[in-house]
């Protein structure tokens, strides 16, 4: 155990900028048969990431999924994967058993008939017990999430704070302390545990100071600002380099960029569904193209390196490796993301993966 927590410790030593990849659907693409490979040659995809500069793995997790990913079993050995390939781990609490986005953020159905105060208590105790059996197989994550793009506030309806009926300020008193229950326990298992709270407003400044500042008045201790930015949704690079500044000289926090994706092509003749398919809603100067999407990533890269007070501290892809590879996702849709990869619909490596 002291050779564990003597390399967990060490391994929290963050990267000088992270470039950083989600593959919380790598372990399902890889039981339900899908490979990947790098100039003809097949390979383990983390193994194909880091070789080409890729220094940072996110994963998510779930309370208790209904497809059996993304759960705490599965969470443990892909984390021991990550950290055998030497990389920097950060790890995304979702408190529920599904997705949790600005459009949703139900409570496991475990917690569903708890009180407010039973319901912090459930969310230190869970976080804590997961943290906790990470570490005693030497893969405590060095960055955790506490809530998934939480703009709207997370286990709803005891932590909503989202339209007239909710934003008010008992309802982020709320909404606060269930997040203080899960930094809590981040810190109560290791204080260097660098701990981020994660919203969804990329390109929205005034939406982002809202929370922010909210979170600063209500005492909320974190260290690290997480935004995510897709150009379709939150606008352009030039509003996320204008939030990026803002944010990180208004409260003296490192900024990252926790989720983004650009498609590399939007030709469905293959008979694929895309989120992102419409060519009006591309971003000014990036073609869907293998080359628009590198070109995308390189000036979007040099925008969040240029942040003000040198506070951007790097970025995740979201789900660069969610290839066509089966019909049936244990998420209950289909794959809609395939053209937002790093990699083609057979697995191979594309230019942009290439740092």
């Amino acid at each position: 155990m002291k050779n564990h927590e003597g390399s967990a410790a060490q391994a929290r030593i963050a990267p000088k900028f992270i470039n950083g990849m989600d593959v919380s659907f790598l372990d399902e693409i890889e039981q339900g048969g899908g490979t990947f490979s790098d100039q003809g040659a097949q390979e383990d995809c983390m193994v194909i990431m880091k070789n080409n500069g890729v220094n940072s793995i996110r994963l998510r997790i779930w309370n208790e999924p209904a497809g059996g990913y993304c759960n705490l079993e599965r969470t443990l050995l892909m984390a021991r994967r990550i950290k055998d390939l030497g990389l920097h781990f950060l790890l995304d609490f979702h408190y529920s058993d599904k997705w949790a986005d600005p459009g949703q953020q139900s409570k496991p159905a475990a917690w569903a008939e708890l009180g407010y105060n039973e319901l912090k208590a459930a969310v230190y105790q869970y976080t804590r017990e997961v943290l906790e059996a990470l570490q005693a197989q030497g893969t405590l994550p060095d960055m955790v999430q506490v809530g998934n793009e939480i703009t709207p506030g997370m286990l709803w309806d005891d932590g909503k704070v989202d339209g007239d009926e909710y934003n008010n300020d008992a309802q982020w008193e709320r909404f606060s302390g269930l997040v203080k229950s899960g930094i809590n326990a981040c810190k109560d298992v290791d204080a260097a545990i660098n701990v981020m709270v994660h919203i969804d407003r990329g390109g929205d400044n005034a939406s982002s100071i809202a929370f922010y500042d909210r979170f600063e008045q209500l005492g909320v201790r974190f260290d690290t600002i997480g935004l995510s930015f897709y150009p379709w949704w939150h606008g352009t690079l030039e509003d996320l380099k204008h939030n990026l500044n803002d944010l990180a000289e208004r409260y003296g926090k490192e900024v990252i960029v926790v989720e983004t994706a650009y498609p590399w092509t939007l030709d469905k003749t293959a008979g694929h569904t895309f989120v992102m398919e419409k060519e009006e809603l591309l971003h000014e100067g990036y073609p869907a193209t293998p080359e628009g999407q590198t070109k995308y990533l390189r000036d979007f890269i040099t925008i969040v390196k240029e942040t003000a007070g040198g506070l951007g501290a790097g970025f995740y892809w979201w789900e660069p490796s969610w290839i066509p590879c089966k019909q049936e996702w244990s998420v209950g849709h289909e794959n809609n993301w395939s053209n937002l990869t790093m990699f083609d619909f057979e697995g191979r490596k594309l230019p942009s993966l290439k740092f």
